[in-house]
């Protein structure tokens, strides 16, 4: 029996595909339906880290259906109430910009805004060389919307990457959840 239906977004950070793709399957393991999403670049890009054509077959293997990798394809999950929750991880800086900015071009971000409309939460798994530095203050401004949570994060390589930051995908589950409920899991920056 499932718990919730989920929204599972993926964007172009594709060195953390691998973590995200392992905490889509906890998430189904755990009872919870996916409807995976990719963004153009995510859906259409091979990249030293595999092939996009990999990675829609296993998301379609794991969730079970087809990806939603197109504006129209995405439209309807908010008006239809599709997802309970839908999560954007890993979400790139450009995909912060675009969603602090109020752009919504990719089936990522019109995913968000179909949701949001909905009065739908979003959860928010950062990866970005940036995170300290320009997606900063994307990050800041959601923040303060109300909706969107995050999945904790922190520095991942402060010696070598000093404004690089992503979340703690193995904190996917727990802040979904927290999510659902309504609430922000702390702490949000460790």
């Amino acid at each position: 029996m499932n718990k919730a239906t989920l929204g599972y977004a993926m964007t172009g950070s594709f060195c953390t595909f691998e973590k995200s793709l392992a905490q889509l399957q906890t998430l189904i393991k755990e009872g919870y339906a996916a409807l995976p999403i990719l963004s153009f670049h995510a859906a259409q890009t091979d990249t030293r880290f595999g092939k996009a054509k990999d990675f829609i077959a296993r998301m379609e293997d794991l969730t079970g259906h087809a990806v939603l990798q197109t504006l129209t394809a995405v439209e309807p999950l908010g008006p239809k109430k599709l997802c309970d929750l839908l999560i954007v991880s890993p979400c790139t800086g450009n995909t912060l910009g675009k969603l602090a900015a109020g752009i919504y071009d990719t089936p990522v971000t019109l995913a968000v805004k179909s949701q949001l409309r909905a009065g739908r939460p979003v959860l928010l798994g950062v990866s970005t060389n940036d995170a300290l530095e320009g997606s900063a203050a994307s990050i800041g401004k959601l923040l303060a919307r109300r909706g969107i949570f995050f999945i904790p994060l922190s520095q991942d390589a402060p010696n070598h990457k000093p404004r690089s930051g992503v979340c703690d995908f193995s904190k996917t589950l727990s802040a979904a959840e927290a999510a659902l409920r309504g609430e922000q899991l702390q702490p949000m920056i460790f």
